[in-house]
C-alpha cells in the first residue's frame, strides 16, 4: 500500500464495509498504513464484526489487519 493511495482506498474499504454490514458498524474508522489496516467503531454483534472483517480481507487478502471493532 503506497501512501497517496490511501484516500481512495479508505473511502473505498468503508464503503464496502458498510453495505456489508448493513451500516451497523457505528462511528466506523479506518486507519490505513505501509504496515496494515487497523479496523475501529462499535456494533452489536460478533458477525457484523467479522463480516467487516471479511470486506477488508475480500479487497486486501495479504495485508496485516487488525480488528479494534466493539462489541457492546
Amino acid at each position: 500500500m503506497k501512501p497517496n493511495d490511501f484516500p481512495r482506498l479508505r473511502l473505498e474499504l468503508e464503503t464496502r464495509v458498510q453495505a456489508r454490514t448493513g451500516r451497523r458498524v457505528k462511528n466506523l474508522n479506518i486507519l490505513l498504513s505501509p504496515e496494515g489496516v487497523v479496523l475501529e467503531g462499535n456494533t452489536y454483534t460478533y458477525y457484523d464484526k467479522q463480516l467487516a472483517q471479511t470486506s477488508i480481507r475480500d479487497l486486501l487478502p495479504e495485508v496485516r489487519l487488525q480488528n479494534a471493532i466493539i462489541v457492546a
